[in-house]
């Protein structure tokens, strides 16, 4: 008895060891790269230069008029390797505390974020109604190390 069951191990062994060997070989092939995050620090922002604020423009359906304003501050990635295309999140409320970008956490992107401290800009428009001081909260970065395939 102890015969069959060693063999019906070995058996169910070589069975397992085929299994695995096959989902191996059919999984795509390439590196899985993780979401490397960045931190966002030491924010503020300014006026566009007349050249960039010229015709500015609410985002979506209505062209309302718009102040033009670029978001500055500095970056932190510790991953090691360059990231590109990070995308920016966070939140902008003007004086009242009214969101500025209704429905939107997503602000736009930097192409490249090397290792260490680093500054990135972002230009946004804020619909001419809405009140200054801004208030920036949340904000942060995510990208992957390399291109992403699209």
């Amino acid at each position: 008895m102890q015969i069959k069951l060693s063999f019906g191990l070995k058996r169910l062994a070589a069975w397992g060891a085929i299994a695995l060997l096959t989902l191996v070989l059919w999984l795509p092939a390439g590196t899985a790269q993780a979401l490397t995050q960045i931190r966002l620090f030491d924010l503020n922002y300014r006026e566009c230069p007349p050249e960039l604020a010229e015709g500015a423009v609410t985002p979506g359906g209505a062209a309302l008029a718009a102040n033009c304003f670029i978001v500055y501050g500095k970056t932190e990635n510790t991953s090691g390797r360059p990231v590109l295309n990070a995308d920016i999140f966070g939140r902008i409320l003007d004086a009242n505390d009214n969101p500025v970008m209704q429905n939107r956490t997503r602000l736009g992107s930097i192409e490249e974020v090397q290792p260490g401290i680093g500054e990135f800009e972002l230009r946004i428009s804020v619909s001419e109604n809405q009140a200054t001081p801004l208030k920036l909260e949340q904000f942060k970065a995510s990208g992957f190390a390399g291109k992403v395939r699209r």
